[in-house]
């Protein structure tokens, strides 16, 4: 990997292509996507029930450079941060103060406050399944610092729930590497090397944690529940799950929304089973719901929530895990001494230096002093609240005004972060589907984000954490855009070419 001994120079990148040349890399990778799933649902609404067509999902023609020391470095640090959210999500006294609505986040903030109450209360009753899985992703930018420093790893965000995307990385990786043998992209970057392009196994890893906790439950005749937004135009990267757990693990899936289950689902008063439809018994409830308030409209989805919850089915994540990955947590794991806290024992202190060297600095806004630091150095911040998906975040030179519309005590429920400086000038060719089809690609200066997955199976009675990396995704956006989420339009499908720096 990454061979060549010459520097990488970011802002050269991507080569330049002639308009045949782009044309034809662009037939030659859309014609891919629609050939292997890499696929979207077109922005239609309402959805239909049964799908009569398909789009490519968005995607870059180039994959995009990247360090290989760092890429090294973020896929070690995947293991210590499966420990670490697996500890967090297991110390009820540190997420009561953090997270709780008496003493915590959510006090201020309804919808971590309704997600806290109800854990509370199923508490006070008494769980009834210690064992919890995590399908987890650490999200980084490169960081270019000042003066010619090298470049280096920043985590964006760690994500405890719905974490999307796994099954379409690694068919954007193959997109590429296909790209690389067909047309050596036409020599316009001779360095490029076959082994520069990373391999990609994130669909098996993903599922071998989803098959673990099934096997945990052991019940053989069990499903595993996906618990689906309805009108979901990512299916696709849903499906490719359930056709490897079927294929590989001979594991059936049972895909329902929350106002399905509302209807369909029922806790065994004595066994505390999960059971769908009366005789479908659940080994694992894996969420890509349940992460945004959007999901919980009313107080009948809540309810169902906590139904699932109260059943003896091992829950991808868990209210407590979902709790774990909220912003206020990354923001006070960065106080001195907390790391150490839940990783003292079990991790070299190095490993903890690494973790804390791949952090941007962070501070919740209780006081009056941290919120007049947010105004002072708002153009180089972002306030991030406890929500996931993409589009919540509020940052620099809007931040002055935004403090001055919320009131004093809804301020507890956002963090500031000092932001990522990606290196200048690094482009790529961008390439979008719409509702009439492809449209041609466009070279934009961008902004790339890896994401490392990993999953953790814990809370039994030996109190051991059994987990994996599991693979990796890059998004990519216009460097205009602040946001990143490919979900909600802002970024494309990416992949890593691995460069020395």
């Amino acid at each position: 990997m990454a061979t060549s001994t010459s520097r990488f120079v970011f802002s050269e990148w991507p080569p330049t292509l002639s308009e045949a040349q782009l044309e034809a890399l662009t037939l030659y990778a859309t014609t891919y996507a629609l050939s292997h799933g890499l696929l979207y649902l077109p922005p239609v609404k309402p959805q239909p029930l049964i799908p009569n067509s398909a789009i490519h999902a968005p995607l870059s023609v180039f994959p995009s450079p990247f360090p290989l020391r760092l890429f090294l470095l973020a896929r070690r640090l995947q293991s210590t941060y499966n420990i670490l959210y697996a500890r967090i999500a297991t110390d009820v006294e540190f997420l009561d103060q953090v997270m709780g609505a008496v003493e915590g986040v959510g006090k201020v903030d309804d919808f971590v406050g309704q997600l806290w109450t109800g854990w509370k209360t199923l508490r006070d009753e008494g769980l009834v399944q210690p064992l919890q899985l995590g399908l987890f992703r650490s999200d980084y930018l490169l960081h270019a610092g000042l003066d010619g420093e090298p470049l280096s790893l920043k985590q964006v965000e760690f994500n405890t729930i719905s974490s999307s995307f796994g099954t379409l990385s690694e068919r954007i990786a193959a997109l590429h590497r296909y790209l690389y043998a067909t047309t050596s992209y036409y020599n316009v970057y001779p360095d490029m090397k076959s082994d520069d392009f990373p391999s990609n196994n994130t669909t098996a890893g993903l599922v071998e944690g989803l098959a673990a906790a099934h096997a945990a439950y052991n019940v053989k005749e069990a499903k595993i529940l996906f618990v689906v937004q309805a009108g979901e135009r990512n299916v696709f990267d849903q499906r490719l799950l359930e056709y490897e757990l079927l294929e590989k693990h001979s594991i059936h899936v049972v895909r329902q929304t929350f106002d399905q289950l509302a209807d369909s689902a029922s806790v065994d008063s004595t066994t505390h089973a999960l059971f769908i439809s009366g005789d479908t018994e659940i080994s694992t409830v894996y969420f890509r719901a349940g992460y945004t308030p959007t999901d919980y409209p009313t107080a009948a989805q809540y309810s169902t929530r906590f139904l699932l919850e109260r059943s003896k089915a091992i829950k991808c994540p868990s209210i407590a895990l979902q709790l774990a990955g909220g912003k206020k947590v990354q923001q006070v794991l960065s106080q001195p001494g907390v790391l150490e806290r839940f990783l003292r024992d079990k991790v070299p202190a190095v490993q903890l230096d690494e973790l804390r060297e791949s952090w941007m600095g962070m501070w919740g806004l209780d006081e009056e002093s941290a919120v007049q630091k947010a105004r002072d150095m708002a153009d180089r911040l972002v306030l991030k609240p406890q929500r996931e998906g993409g589009g919540n975040n509020v940052y620099k030179e809007a931040i002055p005004a935004f403090l001055d519309s919320l009131p004093p005590l809804e301020r507890q429920a956002w963090i500031a972060m000092e932001l990522i400086v990606p290196p200048e000038g690094t482009g790529n060719y961008l390439v979008r589907a719409g509702s009439e089809g492809a449209q041609s690609a466009v070279k934009v200066d961008v902004v790339s984000e890896l994401g490392i997955f990993g999953w953790a199976l814990f809370g039994g009675p030996d109190q051991g954490v059994k987990e994996k990396e599991a693979g990796w995704l890059v998004r990519t956006k216009g460097k205009d855009s602040n946001e990143g989420g490919v979900a909600t339009g802002f970024s494309v499908l990416d992949s890593l070419l691995l460069v020395n720096d």
